[in-house]
């Protein structure tokens, strides 16, 4: 069977994104996405609202065939209150938690990356840029899975991410980061990003299918 692609890491005009949720799902759908997950930068001030107001249009999607995934990324939040914060999200109905991960391009507070990986509650640490063969073991150990970006300026780890994957054996997933419908991805799009951070044929498969399917199921069971 053909695979579709997945998306777990967007962002409506709830944050920083241009669309509303509606339309972003609608436009993933007509690009023969499977699922996509609405993943929209919040903090204690708006994980609450956030949550709510997506998975209101989350729920009315089914007849375009496309699973769309009412989720958020936690983002900038002081380390010693990541888990906190992740605890809210998922009290609010977050059905995937991403955390903003430590990125060459913006000042995220050292020690995120080992809070996210440890916390078997988060789903998806978003372009670690920076991670550790340490944390990135955290994350394999706690479920935790590590993300190629296609997002300028995030992908510039890309390779770096790879490699220590690579060498501890942690899962990737290929997402975008999209803020825009420029930002839409397909898979062969995706594929030359993974192929780009330096993945093998098998490990592009891995990253693009294998895991993306893995997280739906664990999703679809909670």
């Amino acid at each position: 069977m053909r695979a579709r692609r997945c998306d777990f890491h967007t962002h409506s005009l709830f944050s920083d994104g241009e669309l509303i949720p509606m339309e972003l799902i609608r436009r993933a759908a007509v690009a023969d996405h499977r699922a996509v997950a609405i993943t929209d930068h919040a903090s204690f001030s708006s994980i609450e609202w956030v949550v709510r107001h997506v998975a209101k249009d989350c729920a009315k999607v089914s007849a375009w065939g496309i699973e769309a995934i009412p989720g958020v990324e936690i983002t900038h939040v002081p380390v010693a209150l990541i888990d906190e914060a992740v605890k809210l999200a998922r009290s609010a109905g977050a059905e995937l938690i991403v955390v903003h991960g430590e990125t060459p391009v913006e000042p995220v507070e050292p020690g995120t990356n080992r809070a996210a990986a440890s916390n078997p509650e988060v789903d998806i640490l978003a372009h670690p840029g920076v991670i550790s063969e340490k944390d990135a073991e955290l994350a394999e150990g706690n479920g935790v899975y590590l993300e190629i970006s296609c997002r300028k300026g995030h992908s510039l780890a890309n390779g770096h991410i790879a490699r220590v994957a690579e060498a501890t054996g942690a899962k990737l997933l290929v997402n975008t980061d999209l803020h825009g419908p420029e930002d839409m991805s397909t898979m062969a799009s995706a594929t030359s990003v993974a192929r780009g951070a330096g993945l093998g044929s098998e490990a592009v498969r891995e990253a693009l299918v294998t895991n993306s399917e893995t997280l739906l199921g664990k999703l679809n069971r909670m």
